[in-house]
């Protein structure tokens, strides 16, 4: 990106985004790159990261990886121990789990629980240090539609992306004396791997279609906006909120 505006530019900046092999963290990791920042993408697929390093760099970014499960502590400290400054931290790691709710076993709630919510908390925890002490940083929590509606089947989700929410309440509160600001971006339905099976569903394909205003799915790229403004100092006075990118159907439902 060439002559950027100086509210939205990430130039001398590092932004770590957990789970961003793929998908919409690769995607948010693209933007941000796009803005001037040098960005470290985190994941457990060794040869999905590389790859994802590699498309990065083909782009003429500035790019490096870092594998490591971050639901572990002590694995996620060792992995971060090099990292040097974070300036930006997006917490977007998520998985998906489809069943009747009498059917998701305690080891499921768990599952989600860890990855979800203490999938924030730990990187969180790892890089606040440093920032408190510069006396600037952002953190970006990746919630969800299901941050406020339901839908069956995916009770585990939707508690945890509740949660999710809330937690980036409370830290924006506790950290914005620091000059922290924590926002959460709350995407729709959004074509990616994690909604293949939505996607190729032709009900579900039409329920999305008919209740979006878009009258689409959206794009992973679509989601680098909202990114790089929540990054940047374009919202140096935006704290605890999320922004839903999700073509209005939250307006709708």
């Amino acid at each position: 990106m060439t002559n950027k505006h100086p509210l939205f530019d990430l130039s001398g900046r590092h932004a770590l985004l957990t789970g961003s092999s793929r998908g919409l963290g690769l995607a948010m990791a693209r933007g941000l790159a796009s803005a001037g920042a040098r960005v470290t993408l985190n994941g457990r697929d060794e040869a999905a990261l590389s790859e994802a390093v590699r498309q990065l760099k083909a782009e003429g970014y500035d790019a490096a990886g870092i594998t490591c499960d971050i639901t572990k502590s002590d694995e996620l400290h060792e992995a971060f121990s090099g990292l040097g400054a974070v300036d930006i931290l997006v917490n977007n790691a998520g998985i998906q789990i489809r069943a009747p709710f009498l059917e998701h076993s305690a080891e499921t709630w768990r599952r989600m629980f860890d990855t979800h919510v203490m999938g924030a908390v730990l990187p969180s925890q790892a890089v606040l240090p440093g920032m408190i002490e510069r006396g600037q940083g952002k953190i970006i929590n990746i919630c969800s539609l299901m941050s406020e509606v339901g839908r069956k089947t995916i009770v585990p989700y939707t508690t945890m992306k509740g949660a999710l929410k809330m937690l980036t309440r409370g830290m924006a509160t506790e950290l914005g004396h620091h000059n922290i600001q924590v926002n959460g971006i709350g995407p729709g339905y959004f074509a990616t791997e994690m909604n293949r099976a939505l996607m190729d569903d032709p009900t579900f394909d039409a329920f999305v279609k008919n209740r979006t205003p878009a009258a689409r799915w959206g794009q992973p790229g679509e989601l680098a906006g909202a990114a790089i403004f929540l990054a940047s100092p374009a919202s140096d006075f935006v704290n605890g909120q999320v922004l839903y990118v999700d073509g209005g159907i939250l307006a709708a439902l």
